[in-house]
């Protein structure tokens, strides 16, 4: 059976945590799903009208995470790190039933979202995987925030960069091709935040889950986490994340390369819609070669998350 063909999950995955910005706690459950089905969540603490589709015309709010919502109003929080997590692991097919309006933030990383879809394992199935391919370059500008998306021949490659005029965060950029890069680092770099800027988003309703056990917090010079970072570059690679899971609400995989320059999940959502007015930016591929290339096998799914 090719690598090609559409996955799920094994079984079932069950999470339980609080939710970063509504500090309510919920139970997620991701369940196998069959071919074609793509990734849907389903609100089962709503009676009728429950089923929320990650697309990216169903995103109702882009600050400081990505809510989509569905026309009766139903919706689902803070999905981008287990988008992210689906995305990078290969997973094509996947109900997510959800008891609360927001993901649990767990560690504030895909970390744990990606060692229990290892524990799991992946199911194959027989029917060919579908990807985007971009076929013109698209760029997006909000001031001094930029993104764009090229062709690229197989790859999906993020450039990201960001500037703070905090010293400990400071400039950073990473470059990570998504098919081919060992993503682990990515997986486990952590939500982020300065500690001015606490007081701000709970005057706004926001972060009322937040600590350190689930975001890294920088005071001046400081990371006031116990264990500083995990790796060097941390911050970028976590914005890295969230454009991994933005992405993936465009429904399959992309086959282009992305250059954002601090930017986040409304301006990668904003480039995204630019992208898919114009059917001649891009094409909806259906793979049936019998082996994949080699550059769009992500064998990080094979080793434990350090």
């Amino acid at each position: 059976m090719s690598v090609l063909n559409q996955k799920t999950i094994n079984h079932n995955i069950i999470f339980k945590g609080i939710g970063l910005h509504s500090g309510l706690v919920a139970t997620l459950n991701i369940i196998p799903a069959e071919p074609n089905t793509g990734i849907v969540f389903k609100r089962i603490d709503i009676k009728d009208n429950n089923i929320v589709i990650p697309n990216i015309f169903n995103v109702s709010s882009a600050l400081f995470c990505t809510t989509i919502s569905n026309k009766h109003g139903a919706s689902v929080s803070t999905i981008e790190h287990l988008m992210g997590a689906l995305y990078g692991m290969g997973i094509d097919n996947a109900l997510i039933e959800i008891d609360n309006k927001e993901v649990p933030i767990l560690d504030g990383s895909a970390k744990l979202f990606v060692e229990a879809i290892i524990k799991a394992g992946i199911r194959n199935s027989d029917a060919p995987i579908k990807v985007i391919k971009i076929e013109k370059k698209i760029e997006f500008i909000d001031g001094k925030k930029s993104i764009s998306i090229e062709p690229s021949k197989i790859s999906l490659d993020i450039d990201f960069e960001l500037k703070y005029d905090n010293t400990v965060i400071g400039s950073q950029r990473n470059l990570v091709k998504v098919y081919e890069s060992n993503l682990t680092d990515i997986y486990n770099s952590r939500t982020f935040c300065l500690f001015e800027d606490i007081e701000k988003l709970k005057q706004m309703g926001l972060a009322k889950g937040g600590s350190l056990d689930n975001a890294v917090v920088i005071k001046g010079a400081k990371i006031l986490n116990d264990k500083g970072l995990r790796n060097e570059k941390e911050f970028v690679n976590h914005k890295i994340l969230d454009c991994m899971g933005d992405l993936y609400l465009a429904g399959y995989k992309i086959i282009g390369k992305i250059i954002c320059s601090q930017g986040g999940h409304k301006l990668t959502n904003q480039l995204l819609r630019k992208v898919f007015q114009n059917d001649e930016n891009f094409s909806l591929l259906e793979i049936q070669e019998k082996h994949l290339p080699n550059v769009l096998i992500n064998k990080s799914h094979l080793k434990a998350i350090a």
